[in-house]
Parts: C-alpha cells; sequence; structure tokens
C-alpha cells in the first residue's frame, strides 16, 4: 500500500504531516511513500532530503491518489474529493466541534481517522498529537508573550539600577500550561500557577512555581473519565473567580490553557480583570479555539486594550514552530501506523478490539462509527477507604503488645534466657564480630527505611563506598588456607563488585536526563 504526504493548503498551517526522519519508520513497515513537491518547505524539509530518506516526490494528484493520507488540518472539499472511495484519511478532524467534518468523510465513502481522538490511556502516549501540540503551545504562549512584553522577564542588578523580574499567571497546569511554567521559569520570571486538579500541586512545586490554591471551602473537581479536567460547579466558580481577580492585577502575563474537548472554554478572565491589569500586561488565551478563556479574546489575533493590556488569542501556535511540532507529530503518526500495521507488510489493518483504534475512527469504508464508545481512563488513584480497610470487630490481633501481660512476659523471658544461653557458648572473638553485624543491620535498615522512595537511587550510588570495604575486606580473606572462607570471600567480592558497577551505572544514566547536549535522538524529539 502506498501513503501519500499531503502538502497542507490551510492557509498559516506552516507543519506537514511526516519529516524525512520519519519516512524511515514508515518504509520499514512495508509501506511505499509518496511526498507531494513542497509538503516540507514551510518547514524547512526540502524535497531532496524526503528524496534521500527514501520516499517519492510527486504531484499533487499521485500523492492524493494514495491508499492512506496523512495530513495535519481537515481537508478542504477539493481535497476530499481527490481520494478515491475506501481510501483511508488520518488527520487532526476535530469531530467534536466539527460536526459536518464527520459526514463529509461518510459521503465521500472513506476511513477516516481522527488524532485528537486518541484515549488518553498509558498505551496510547506516543500517539498523543494533542498532547505534543499542547506541549509546543504553551513553550510558543511564553515567547509570544516575552515579545508582546518588551521588558525582562528575569530580574537583573546593573549599574544603573534594579530590574524586578515579570511576574506570570499560568492558569491550567495541563501539557500546555507545565511548558508555559518551565518556559517562564527558564527566563527567570516569578511563576505562579493554578488548576483545578488540587493534585497537580506538586507538579506545580517541582518546578519551582508557586501552587495557587482556590479559597477554602470549594470542593476538588478532579478530573473526567477521559483524563481531561471536568467542568467546575458554581460554588468553585465564585471562590475561583476571586482569585483570578487578584492574581491578574498583580500579574504581568496571563497564560490561560483551560479547555473541555467539544465544549466552548470557560470564561475565566473577565473584562472587568483585564481592566484592573496594569497597562503594558500580556494575556495570552491557548483556549482561543473553543473562543478564549478571556471575555477579549479574539480568536486568531492579536491586540491592544484601551487600557495597553494586549490580549494575544493565537489559534496557531504549534504551527509558529512548525519545524519541531511537525517532527513530534509526524512521530505520532508514525506511531499510530504502526499499531494500525501488526504484521509489517505494508497492509492497514482496522481492528476495533483495540480501544486506540476504535476511539479514533470516525468513519470506515462510509460508515459513521463517531462518537466511540467511552475509554475508561484511570487519571488518579482511587481513595483509599480505611474504615473498608480496617480490620471488622472481633478479629484476633496477634501483635506482641496486643496480648496479655503475662503472654507478653513469658515470651521476654523465654528470649532472653535463649539469647544469655547462645551468648555463653560463643568465643568472644565471634561474639565482637556478630555484635558488629547486628548493629550494621540495624543501622543500615534504619537509615534506609528513613529515605524517601525518590531518594533511593543516589543512595544505592553512595553504597558503593560501603562495597568497596568489603571487596577490600573479602580480597584479604582469599590468602587463607580454609577453603569455605575462600569461597565466601570469593562470593562477597563478586556481589559488592556487581553492586558498585551496577550503580555507577545506574547513576550515570539518572545523570543523563539531565545534562544538556545529549545525543540520544529520542530525548531530543
Amino acid at each position: 500500500m502506498r501513503i501519500g504526504i499531503s502538502r497542507e493548503s490551510l492557509k498559516g498551517e506552516n507543519r506537514v504531516a511526516a519529516t524525512p526522519k520519519t519516512i524511515s519508520g514508515l518504509l520499514a513497515l512495508g509501506y511505499e511513500v509518496m511526498v507531494e513537491q513542497g509538503a516540507g518547505a514551510n518547514a524547512d524539509f526540502p524535497d531532496t532530503a524526503y528524496r534521500e530518506a527514501g520516499a517519492q516526490v510527486v504531484d499533487t494528484d499521485t500523492a492524493w491518489a494514495s491508499d492512506i493520507v496523512l495530513k495535519v488540518a481537515p481537508p478542504s472539499e477539493a481535497e476530499l474529493a481527490s481520494l478515491r472511495q475506501g481510501a483511508t484519511l488520518v488527520a487532526l478532524l476535530s469531530p467534536r466541534t466539527d460536526d459536518d467534518i464527520v459526514a463529509r468523510c461518510a459521503a465521500a465513502g472513506i476511513t477516516a481517522l481522527s488524532m485528537d481522538m486518541v484515549p488518553r490511556i498509558s498505551r496510547a502516549q506516543s500517539m498523543d498529537a494533542l498532547s505534543s501540540m499542547a506541549n509546543i503551545s504553551g513553550y510558543r504562549a511564553v515567547i509570544e508573550a516575552a515579545h508582546s512584553f518588551g521588558r525582562f522577564l528575569g530580574g537583573q542588578v546593573t549599574a544603573a539600577g534594579k530590574v524586578p523580574p515579570a511576574n506570570v499567571f499560568v492558569i491550567g497546569t495541563g501539557v500546555a500550561g507545565l511548558a508555559a511554567i518551565g518556559a517562564a521559569g527558564s527566563l527567570g520570571a516569578v511563576v505562579r500557577a493554578t488548576d483545578v486538579r488540587p493534585e497537580t500541586a506538586e507538579q506545580v512545586d517541582s518546578m519551582g512555581a508557586t501552587f495557587v490554591q482556590v479559597a477554602p471551602g470549594a470542593a476538588d473537581q478532579g478530573v473526567s473519565a477521559d483524563g481531561y479536567a471536568k467542568e467546575t460547579t458554581d460554588d468553585y466558580n465564585a471562590r475561583a473567580a476571586l482569585m483570578y481577580a487578584e492574581q491578574a492585577q498583580r500579574a504581568d502575563i496571563v497564560v490561560t490553557t483551560a479547555a473541555i474537548p467539544g465544549r466552548p472554554s470557560p470564561k475565566l478572565i473577565t473584562a472587568d480583570m483585564v481592566a484592573a491589569m496594569a497597562p503594558g500586561s500580556v494575556i495570552v488565551d491557548l483556549a482561543a479555539t473553543g473562543g478564549g478563556n478571556c471575555e477579549l479574546t479574539k480568536p486568531g489575533l492579536s491586540y491592544v486594550t484601551p487600557n495597553g493590556v494586549t490580549i494575544i488569542g493565537y489559534i496557531d501556535m504549534a504551527s509558529r514552530l512548525p519545524g519541531q511540532s511537525s517532527q513530534l507529530y509526524a512521530t505520532n503518526l508514525t506511531n499510530l501506523v504502526t499499531l494500525l500495521t501488526p504484521s509489517k507488510d505494508g497492509e492497514l489493518v482496522l481492528d476495533f478490539d483495540d480501544e486506540i483504534i476504535r476511539a479514533v475512527t470516525i468513519t470506515r469504508n462510509g460508515e459513521v462509527t463517531y462518537p466511540p464508545p467511552p475509554v475508561q481512563v484511570s487519571a488518579a488513584p482511587p481513595p483509599t477507604d480505611a474504615v473498608a480497610a480496617a480490620p471488622p470487630p472481633g478479629t484476633p490481633k496477634r501483635g506482641l503488645a496486643d496480648r496479655p501481660w503475662q503472654v507478653q512476659t513469658a515470651l521476654i523471658c523465654v528470649g532472653a534466657l535463649a539469647l544469655i544461653g547462645l551468648l555463653s557458648l560463643t568465643p568472644m572473638a565471634f561474639l565482637a564480630h556478630m555484635t558488629v553485624l547486628v548493629l550494621a543491620v540495624v543501622a543500615g535498615f534504619y537509615v534506609v527505611w528513613d529515605v524517601t522512595h525518590a531518594l533511593h537511587t543516589p543512595l544505592m550510588s553512595l553504597t558503593n563506598a560501603v562495597s568497596g570495604i568489603i571487596v577490600v575486606g573479602a580480597l584479604l580473606q582469599l590468602d587463607t588456607d580454609s577453603w569455605p572462607i575462600r569461597i565466601l570471600a570469593f562470593i562477597a567480592v563478586l556481589v559488592a563488585s556487581i553492586n558498585i558497577f551496577g550503580g555507577f551505572a545506574v547513576t550515570n544514566r539518572m545523570l543523563a536526563m539531565f545534562r544538556r547536549g545529549t545525543t540520544d535522538e529520542g530525548r531530543k524529539a
């Protein structure tokens, strides 16, 4: 089968559905790849790069005549008419907001797969195009804000005086929100953020920002069954509005990311809040596609209000970084095509028993399959029921402290007599070594037990010093005439050496995650 990569016809769309790096992945699945001339020009991917990767550069009609067509934006009427019946189209079709796209694809007699319908489950993370694009949009939002702000984001002390850092307030700590927090923090801004999901506070704090909680008394909102934040209650909205007004007034830059798929974006920043902001402040509304989180947002436009506040409502943030966004989106597509080609023989298999494939398919050979059945997402661990976990009344307890005092006294006396008898028969030389061993076991147990789980990996690397002492002691015992001692010493050297080299390997791998300029192509992407 042939895969066609089309050139995007939508004005302002600079992304492309395949890059020279992802062509090899499609070829390895057994497909022929046809790239329309100039498809990657806006993302700085020339036709020669596609040819060198093994793809064929063809004209528009040949690309659209392919068995499978991969693209970014929904097709136009002319493009949809170019598809033959039975062909497969994969793109960001947005069936939740575009009621006509499903009917148009069904009328064309094609199989249509929408990349924005990928469920938010662990197995589908590599295909989650929305998260990939949201990550780029969050970063770009801060860049656009910094450009419009026209001042330093980070504080500086110069000979001419002190420059305070900018205050950035981020609403929504999903993928886009966290990316905005990271970008603003790296530029030196003081960042505060909020979300209807209080469990995200730990993520915000870990990035060096401050989580702003809604006033006490508001019920936690949590997440819906599809992994997105659910609609809030009127009580929560009233309390949150007070917090938004306070934070917006003191913020230099506000980035809003709150969106509910298939529904208009909630209005969080009112006109009165904008009027209270200082001249020169900036609002970047990443929910502009759904109407915007700000009442004054004009989707697709950037303008300045009468009181000097710049409101940016661009709906093409990801397309403003076309090279990187194309690479990530193309990788998402390649991973989906890999799932659709289980035998790697160039034949597409639409297995509706697979919840991912079923969720993204909106039409199949002209038959409407949208909406898909709901996919249950375990976005947060279920609350622990302490009452249910407790043993029922009357259950006997077996702990020593819960037994009658007579039994406790008897057990302690027996244990003490047994220990005294054992010590009386033990040579003093052995007793000294045994004392050291027992103290070491007790100290080691309590030291490791009281260390948080997040520090177990660096703690393991630090135990290399202890393992080195064991190796030295064991090597000294290898010269003895006793074979049992030699065998035990050899085992000690072997085990301690494995611990040393393993600890260094794990530590090096952990540190590599935080190094810049790594050669790991996967990590770069």
